[in-house]
């Protein structure tokens, strides 16, 4: 699974891009705040219909333009697709797979498979509930199709519920309604659960056993799910805690509140482990992420790093390095000069600036004068 072509049309600051994108390691570097974050924005939205930052299409598309296109070249297990994002500022996005629209979004999950890393999934340990919840549903979406449309099915329910108890806050007697949407989100909400049960299952043997290489051996990695209420008492839960619903208009029982804890032996490193400890227990996680795209689709996911390896000290970017040479990557970074001091192969070299991007030869580009230093 690689990409080949990216083409943007008044996307965030991009008029009219085009990129060719190599199968092994490709590299965008430039600047802070010159577009090179967009970019692979750009590339998971056009495998999940979503950005990775919550961002709504309004917000993507380019400042004073009605609309903007997304357009993708990829190979999945030898066979080609054109992957096509139309995003409208006032009416629903648009996609099509080789050229035939689809009418759901889940239709696009599995042409493409992305793991996405940036410096706040280092502090994914340490940061609230939603965060965490966050990591789940963006990879088991991917994975999942049907667990997909079980998490957009509960939400929606959860918005029509709540909408629901500001009316009864209002009109007691549309009291006798709310069974009818406990109902759905009873049913839905125990298929979310059971997803993300079955997926902590598998992530646990993968993500234990690169903790422990990644410490030395000196450290263990046990995730544990943290459902918001037991699947057998769930109906009751929510008829119990209706009028304290009704009070605060919001439905405080559910998958929507879910956690998941990360233990070394018996410590709970969310809420005792050192600053290391939460980034190496962050980065294990995401090490397992690619290992389990790979276990259960039986090929290699697209690695997106956005300036992850100036936050990793050099034991951890040589793990990661070594775990990645045979994944397609995109790579963005400030400059070059950690690249070569890190030995990384550069398939294919971009230069960001402003809104443009220019390839680069990476093989005739003078380094003597770069600076030297170690990394945080």
């Amino acid at each position: 699974m690689y990409i080949k072509t990216l083409e943007l049309k008044d996307y965030r600051n991009y008029e009219n891009l085009s990129m060719d994108f190599s199968q092994g390691v490709n590299i965008l570097y430039g600047d802070n705040a010159q577009g090179k974050t967009n970019i692979l924005e750009s590339l998971y939205v056009c495998g999940t219909t979503k950005s990775h930052r919550n961002s709504k299409d309004r917000e993507i598309i380019r400042f004073g333009r009605e609309e903007s296109h997304i357009r993708v070249l990829l190979e999945n297990k030898g066979i080609p697709h054109k992957v096509d994002i139309h995003l409208k500022k006032n009416k629903a996005k648009g996609a099509a797979i080789d050229g035939i629209p689809i009418k759901k979004s889940s239709e696009l999950l599995g042409i493409v498979n992305y793991v996405f890393f940036s410096p706040e999934d280092l502090s994914i340990i340490k940061n609230g509930p939603s965060e965490r919840r966050r990591f789940l549903d963006m990879e088991l979406s991917q994975l999942d199709k049907v667990y997909f449309y079980h998490l957009s099915s509960y939400h929606k329910i959860i918005a029509q519920r709540n909408n629901l108890l500001k009316q009864i806050s209002f009109n007691r007697k549309l009291l006798d309604t709310i069974s009818v949407w406990d109902e759905q989100l009873v049913f839905h909400g125990l298929k979310v659960m059971e997803g993300r049960e079955s997926f902590i299952k598998t992530l646990n043997p993968i993500v234990a056993d690169i903790h422990s290489k990644l410490s030395g051996g000196k450290e263990s990695l046990t995730i544990k799910y943290e459902p918001n209420t037991d699947k057998n008492s769930f109906m009751e839960r929510l008829k119990n805690s209706l009028e304290k619903d009704v009070a605060i208009k919001s439905t405080g029982t559910g998958p929507h509140r879910d956690d998941i804890s990360f233990f070394n032996e018996t410590i709970d490193i969310r809420k005792f482990g050192s600053q290391g400890q939460q980034r190496t227990a962050a980065l294990s996680l995401k090490l397992a992420e690619i290992e389990v795209v790979r276990k259960i689709t039986r090929d290699s996911p697209v690695l997106l790093l956005d300036d992850v390896l100036s936050e990793l000290d050099r034991k951890r970017q040589n793990y990661l390095l070594n775990s990645i040479h045979d994944i397609q990557t995109i790579i963005t970074c400030t400059g070059l000069e950690e690249m070569v001091q890190n030995r990384i192969q550069c398939d294919r070299v971009f230069k960001v600036t402003e809104g443009t991007v220019t390839s680069i030869n990476f093989d005739k580009m003078d380094f003597t004068q770069k600076k030297t230093g170690g990394n945080v």
